[in-house]
């Protein structure tokens, strides 16, 4: 069955309350919350298109036999708001996994949370690795990308190729910090410096002038641009304006989504570097659920955030099939540990594994943007320069800092 993708997003958006349900059906059935940014600076990387990927997750799932409900809700990026749809989820509307919830500070909030609560926690939007760090939760696994995976490929590959003096251009707040402290790292380990920064204020940027005019002055080879969403997309297009990249100094995005290139256009985006952990045409199995996702619910080819909530929901529902829907309503922890002991495989990412902090293991790219004339069709964006195994993209667990292990 076709279903049209905007009068599926406007009935997700309304969604607010589960229906009550017997107390017998309530302990058969599986509900799942997405907390996501639906109108805000990262709607586009985020929500409200992670509802389409777990409705996929979920019809894919189907031959589990499992009943699911989906509830969905927009947190504006506020770590209050956040915590209290959290909080009324879990308490009032037997809401058993919460996923997504971009924004590092309503995340950490909402792990908090879940933790109380002993439920599960699928974060596939956050970017803090706090979340695998000093904040490990047994009850929450970190799916698709973090700060540490974000920096490593793009800072180093860089650095080597000639890319030895860097200035920064930072959203002020944890994770774009993060972003820029973790590149930093990178940089100074591959005899590199970092010149200086200039961080905006987040949320409420729009003129980017004066920041990348002291970026510019700076004479650094690499400006690293340690921002998402429509900071970033903004900040990209008034560079381009600036001719920054035609008088020599070149742009990192140490985080960036198919949706922004989608959004800057090929001739402002060319030549970007980034890494991401999805890109639909990497290979036969991104390709299909591409397909899938665009036959059965008309979307777009998702973003590694839309497909790590795919890829998460499925290995959860697969872990409550193996275990029984009552215990691992019962016991979230226990839920993320049976996902722990399972191998994971699916068609976004592939084989993986998730380690004892929470981390889910899989492969990163890293992509560079195309020029017009190199891209053959509709979303054809990147080049993949360079496939890094996930016991390599990811921070060592033993530097971590996890309590956990």
């Amino acid at each position: 069955m076709i279903l049209d993708r905007r009068a599926l997003l406007l009935g997700g958006a309304a969604f607010g309350m589960l229906p009550r349900m017997a107390r017998a059906q309530a302990q058969q059935t599986v509900r799942l919350g997405i907390i996501s940014d639906m109108s805000g600076p990262f709607a586009d990387l985020s929500g409200p298109d992670p509802v389409l990927a777990v409705r996929q997750a979920i019809q894919d799932a189907a031959p589990l036999g499992l009943k699911v409900e989906l509830v969905a809700a927009d947190h504006q990026n506020k770590p209050d708001l956040a915590t209290n749809i959290a909080r009324q989820w879990l308490d009032r509307d037997g809401v058993d996994a919460l996923i997504d919830v971009p924004a590092s500070s309503a995340a950490l909030a909402v792990n908090g949370v879940v933790r109380e609560k002993n439920k599960v926690f699928l974060a596939s939007a956050p970017g803090t690795a706090e979340l695998t760090g000093a904040q490990c939760s047994p009850n929450t696994v970190q799916w698709t990308y973090d700060t540490w995976m974000l920096a490593n490929p793009t800072a180093r590959a860089m650095t080597r190729e000639g890319g030895d003096s860097w200035y920064f251009v930072t959203a002020d707040y944890a994770f774009g910090t993060s972003m820029e402290a973790e590149g930093g790292k990178i940089i100074a380990a591959e005899g590199g410096k970092v010149l200086g920064s200039a961080r905006f204020p987040f949320p409420g940027t729009t003129d980017f002038s004066a920041f990348l005019l002291r970026a510019q002055a700076s004479k650094a080879k690499v400006i690293g641009i340690a921002a998402g969403g429509t900071d970033l997309v903004n900040c990209v297009k008034q560079a381009a304006e600036f001719g920054i990249q035609k008088r020599g100094q070149k742009l990192a995005a140490l985080i960036l989504f198919i949706s922004e290139v989608h959004s800057m256009g090929l001739e402002t985006a060319k030549g970007l570097v980034c890494s991401e952990s999805f890109y639909w045409d990497v290979n036969d199995r991104t390709r299909a659920l591409t397909r899938r996702l665009k036959q059965d619910f008309n979307a777009p080819p998702p973003t590694m955030v839309q497909a790590g909530c795919y890829a998460a929901t499925l290995h959860y529902l697969k872990a409550v099939a193996a275990m029984g829907v009552a215990a691992a309503k019962a016991d979230g922890g226990a839920a993320v540990a049976r996902m722990k002991a399972m191998p994971c495989d699916d068609d976004a990412f592939g084989p993986g594994s998730i380690r004892a902090d929470g981390r889910k293991l899989h492969p990163a790219y890293l992509l560079e943007v195309k020029a017009p004339a190199e891209s053959k069709g509709p979303w054809d964006y990147y080049k993949v320069l360079a496939s890094v195994p996930g016991d390599q993209a990811f921070r060592p667990m033993a530097e971590g800092g996890c309590p956990l292990v």
